[in-house]
């Protein structure tokens, strides 16, 4: 496998991470917030933020709709937000959404996916890791490959992408190039290229940092005016940088 030209996606926050982002030469970013609680949908003045950073010849935009922490299964009112976020987002300018909805016995939500792949109108939609949370990840693959949607992003149903390779591998398989597959989770410099070995279309990593709350200035007083008050994460540049080298010194070292 040529992991010299294997695409790599970087999750980010805000314009900082869009830099480094579009320095680094990243094919996509997924755009979020709260990337401490798994990630939400961001506002819309980060996402016109963002894109007007890329400008035309940056990395894609692809947008995180998710409207709110812990599972994905979601009523009537939290999948009516998703609808409108994703028509918002594409109005916006965004090049696809990352979504994922399901069940309440884990399967994915046919219906709702649907709703959201029409909301999006043609654009690249994303199946997150709500996969690695189904009973059976290669058959919720068919049922992305069979909705529409481009890609998947999975760790092969554990914790962290290397320790899911078997789970890759079968995915890759059972997607015959009829949807991408996308690892992510965890990756870091020690283990993007056995990732990357497992045969996946593009990996997603998000190398970040955390900023101590003393850094921003100020200090952090004890009450309830500070509860939550602490550091933030950030895009590393040169985690990302590592992770980078490692991934394409790999086919010299294979």
């Amino acid at each position: 496998m040529d992991f010299v030209n294997l695409p790599y996606e970087l999750a980010v926050q805000n314009i900082s991470g869009m830099r480094v982002a579009r320095e680094l030469g990243a094919a996509r970013v997924e755009l979020a917030q709260a990337l401490a609680l798994g990630g939400l949908t961001p506002s819309r003045g980060t996402l016109e933020s963002v894109l007007a950073e890329a400008g035309d010849a940056g990395p894609e935009v692809h947008v995180l709709v998710r409207p709110r922490a812990g599972g994905f299964h979601y009523g009537p009112d939290a999948l009516g937000v998703m609808v409108r976020d994703v028509r918002d987002a594409i109005s916006a300018g965004a090049h696809g959404v990352v979504v994922g909805c399901q069940q309440a016995d884990g399967t994915l939500d046919r219906d709702g996916l649907v709703r959201l792949v029409d909301a999006a109108n043609g654009a690249s939609v994303t199946l997150h890791r709500v996969i690695d949370t189904t009973p059976d990840p290669v058959a919720s693959l068919r049922t992305a490959r069979e909705l529409g949607l481009r890609r998947v992003l999975t760790s092969g149903g554990a914790s962290r992408a290397v320790d899911g390779i078997a789970v890759l591998r079968a995915l890759v398989e059972e997607a015959a190039g009829g949807i991408e597959v996308m690892a992510g989770s965890g990756i870091d410099q020690h283990s993007v290229r056995a990732v990357a070995e497992s045969g996946v279309d593009a990996v997603h990593f998000s190398a970040k940092r955390t900023v101590p709350a003393n850094a921003a200035g100020g200090s952090v007083r004890m009450g309830s005016a500070s509860d939550g008050v602490g550091g933030y994460e950030v895009t590393d540049r040169d985690t990302a940088l590592a992770i980078i080298a490692a991934l394409r010194g790999a086919v010299t070292a294979a």
